[in-house]
């Protein structure tokens, strides 16, 4: 990889290290440096740091109005929080993190990465899959008392998360079941894009990563994961709408995911990872209600009651960082939902009712913007921030910005969307 500068090769490899922390960041705290596992939670924010500032003084980040109020909504926050909230300055700070470090790193990597930079991410993304679907496997095979299961601090209890029948959704290299999702979530995206531009990848690394994606939603046990996966399909369906010479490519890339399947389904370990995904969903439906139930709950549902809630909190809410599992294992040495499970119940209680609503509004707005420029490149013939943003859309507007693996995927996410639209080639 050729650099400009200097400048640009040490921002690059800072954005570069942000990302790659955000996949193996679990290892390091449950296998590596399990003694060190509080002080990793955080180990992405320096170097975020590191970056802002260089890149703020080399003048390769600028603010804008987005980044301008969420940091002025994190200052005011930790006052708030210090004074009429929970009284906490730790607490306090580490909320306010996600608004003064993360959200303007997002920004930070539209200005560093060309589209070239985001396409190299994918490649890595989608070499990576290969050894962590070996590893989900295994996982999900193992007890959880095995060394793969290991929690983070080296929990023997096991970091997974209860499935069905008798299975555990594994974690993979995370500290939590959420990064296999979200993770296959966003490397499903890229696989969809590169059956589009096929002269981009090597083709059996393209056909390995497809292969892993099936592996990956039985035997991670996550509906969300399919759900992600499913969304995707949908984005290159009307991607094909846009570009019909992308067909003949995906009917081709059809046949490869038809003959994996029939071959796949002859074999007893992923008919095994099939059924335990068919009980999970069952169990959900009378649990839960239907799919549209499930999806109405989890995305509207929230938003509404959130909003409906707020007039019965205090008028600067409990205090920023109170609603996440760190902040309440601060306060009370327990990690538990001391305010809300939901993204915008846990925004409007710890801030309130105006500054909570302050950041929703940013994140619907930069949400819907990024969505309508997507549509924009695809028309021009570059649907990567399109296929991209069809993970990306949901955690900007109510990804769990507060559990640090969401956070992390939410912001790259977002920060290669906005650098797949620096230039088309």
């Amino acid at each position: 990889m050729k650099y400009r500068s200097k400048t640009e090769r040490q921002l690059k490899w800072g954005v570069w290290a942000y990302i790659l922390l955000v996949v193996f960041e679990g290892a390091l705290r449950k296998w590596l440096l399990p003694g060190l596992s509080d002080a990793l939670l955080v180990i992405r924010d320096p170097i975020a740091i590191m970056v802002l500032l260089f890149a703020r003084a080399k003048g390769y980040l600028s603010f804008n109005p987005y980044t301008f109020w969420m940091i002025l909504i994190g200052g005011i926050g930790i006052i708030t929080a210090v004074t009429l909230g929970h009284g906490n300055f730790l607490v306090a700070l580490y909320g306010a993190r996600i608004f003064i470090i993360h959200f303007p790193f997002m920004f930070a990597m539209a200005k560093i990465f060309t589209i070239e930079d985001v396409i190299d991410v994918g490649k890595a993304l989608l070499w990576i899959s290969l050894p962590m679907t070996l590893l989900i496997i295994v996982q999900f095979y193992s007890p959880q008392s095995a060394f793969v299961n290991r929690g983070v601090g080296g929990d023997v209890a096991g970091a997974g998360f209860s499935g069905a029948l008798g299975y555990f959704r594994p974690p993979g290299t995370f500290s939590f079941t959420n990064g296999t999702s979200m993770f296959y979530g966003l490397v499903a995206a890229y696989v969809f894009y590169f059956w589009f531009n096929t002269f981009l990848i090597k083709r059996f690394l393209l056909i390995a990563s497809t292969v892993c994606i099936m592996l990956a939603i039985p035997f991670s046990i996550s509906r969300t994961l399919t759900f992600e996966v499913a969304l995707s399909l949908a984005f290159m369906v009307v991607a094909l709408w846009h570009k019909p010479k992308y067909l003949w490519k995906v009917l081709f890339a059809g046949v490869i995911v038809g003959i994996a399947f029939y071959f796949l389904s002859n074999q007893s370990f992923f008919s095994t990872g099939t059924d335990v995904l068919g009980a999970r969903f069952d169990e959900a439906s009378n649990s839960e209600g239907d799919v549209n139930d499930v999806l109405m709950n989890r995305i509207l549902a929230g938003m509404v009651y959130a909003v409906q809630n707020a007039p019965n909190l205090p008028f600067f809410g409990y205090g920023l960082g109170m609603g996440t599992n760190a902040g309440a294992v601060l306060l009370t040495g327990n990690a538990t939902f001391l305010i809300s499970e939901e993204e915008w119940g846990r925004v409007i209680g710890e801030m309130g009712l105006l500054m909570g609503f302050i950041v929703i509004l940013i994140r619907v707005v930069f949400s819907f913007s990024t969505l309508k420029k997507s549509i924009q490149y695809l028309r021009s013939n570059n649907p990567l921030p399109w296929m991209l943003i069809s993970f990306g859309f949901m955690q900007i507007l109510q990804g769990q910005w507060g559990q640090p693996t969401n956070l992390g995927f939410s912001v790259i996410a977002g920060g290669l969307v906005l650098a797949a639209m620096n230039r088309t080639y």
